[in-house]
């Protein structure tokens, strides 16, 4: 009897320890809500317990020793909360477990910073993409300013800009036609070389006869014109204005030239006549805008005083020895033309009449019989006159392309030099 006492009360006491046990593995509320609608099991390991009993209501115990409580959500949440929770719970826990575990297995050590060179090379990149932005904003909003600007400035110097457009297109105009009239050599219009002479006269007198208060014709004879206040802008245009008038001189100079028969002035001659006729106008142009550039330098306004005339002055000496250096490499082409023009110059040695049966009888430039032939050192023949015109503007031969000059004889065509001299 008493050993059953013994019993009971030591079965009563188990009893009491495990409902303890279950009370421990219950959630609480809050632990309910974030684990409802999981399904969640714990297995529970009894470590101390030898045998396992199963009273009415209680959890089943297993015969291994182990105990299973399922948890199931009594409230009535979304289980997006409880998902969002757990994500959180789960994410943090992960977390603060790998930056422990990454601590232990790899101990402290001093970092050193990577290289910022491509961030540089990037945030210059984009500093500059927004400096250009920033630019073509500007542009933008500026535009309306810049042609209202630029339609000002149209309308007060109309006469001016159409005076250049005029003289520009005229030369463009004789220059063509008379390096096609050279070209044609003795089939070449006189009644076209007139006519060109004609329209340069009357272009030149209009001009001349337009602008007569500012004595614009003083500059063809090295003097200032009376143009009050002579300006960078006016002496700019000025000195355009004049060189192509000198232009104009100089192809009515070649227009003249053309005008006699070939026997009088054979074709050679005239290219020779033609080349110096250029060469002595580029000089001319170097020379003429000397006036007005020296008076716009040395001027100077009262306020200035003695500083401001000695700086204009050291400025216009300045501006004499630029000059004087520009000449002075003009110097080798005047030297060479001038030695062309007194001695003369032919290609070739003359060709004899078993040569030119060899070639044909033919020119191969002009498909015509030849006309003083001449035999070029690759034992080619071509007409003197023809083979000239062909060495104004190559060196070889036109057939096997044997280099015969070393030296282009430019101008000899009838062309004249596009380059405007404003200073």
């Amino acid at each position: 009897m008493k050993l059953r006492v013994q019993y009971d009360g030591c079965e009563s006491r188990r009893a009491s320890k495990l409902k303890e046990s279950q009370t421990v593995m219950q959630p609480n509320s809050d632990e309910r809500d974030a684990h409802a609608g999981n399904g969640l099991s714990l297995n529970l390991q009894q470590e101390h317990l030898t045998k396992t009993q199963t009273p009415t209501g209680a959890p089943a115990l297993a015969e291994s020793g182990e105990v299973r409580v399922h948890m199931t959500g009594d409230s009535g949440e979304t289980s997006a909360g409880g998902a969002s929770s757990r994500r959180s719970r789960a994410s943090s826990h992960s977390h603060s477990h790998s930056h422990g575990h990454s601590r232990a297995q790899h101990p402290p050590h001093t970092h050193e910073p990577e290289s910022a060179e491509p961030d540089m090379d990037s945030g210059e990149t984009s500093s500059s993409f927004s400096e250009l932005r920033y630019l073509y904003h500007w542009i933008q909003k500026s535009l309306p300013f810049l042609v209202i600007l630029g339609s000002k400035l149209v309308i007060q110097h109309a006469l001016g800009l159409a005076v250049g457009v005029g003289l520009f297109m005229t030369f463009l105009y004789v220059n063509k036609s008379l390096q096609t009239q050279v070209f044609l050599q003795d089939r070449h219009s006189k009644l076209q070389c007139l006519w060109l002479l004609l329209f340069m006269t009357l272009s030149t007198s209009l001009l001349y006869y337009t602008f007569l208060p500012e004595s614009l014709h003083y500059c063809l004879i090295f003097l200032v014109p009376s143009i009050e206040p002579l300006g960078f802008w006016e002496v700019l245009w000025t000195v355009g204005v004049t060189n192509f008038i000198i232009k104009f001189l100089m192809m009515g100079t070649k227009c003249l030239i053309l005008l006699p028969p070939s026997s009088l002035l054979s074709f050679r001659s005239q290219g020779r006549w033609l080349m110096l006729t250029e060469e002595l106008g580029q000089i001319y142009q170097a020379l003429a805008p000397v006036p007005p550039w020296f008076r716009y330098l040395v001027t100077y306004q009262e306020v200035d005083g003695n500083t401001g005339l000695t700086l204009g002055v050291l400025l216009a000496l300045v501006y004499l020895i630029m000059k004087l250096l520009g000449l002075y490499s003009q110097r080798t082409a005047i030297t060479k033309t001038v030695r062309i023009f007194s001695k003369g110059e032919h290609t070739g040695m003359p060709a004899s009449r078993s040569q030119c049966s060899e070639a044909g009888d033919v020119c191969p430039i002009c498909q015509g019989e030849y006309r003083d032939p001449r035999s070029l050192v690759c034992q080619h023949v071509f007409c003197d006159e023809c083979i000239a015109l062909w060495f104004n503007r190559e060196k070889s031969c036109p057939l096997c392309r044997t280099v015969i000059t070393e030296k282009v004889y430019k101008w000899r065509d009838g062309a004249t030099s596009p380059h405007l001299q404003i200073y």
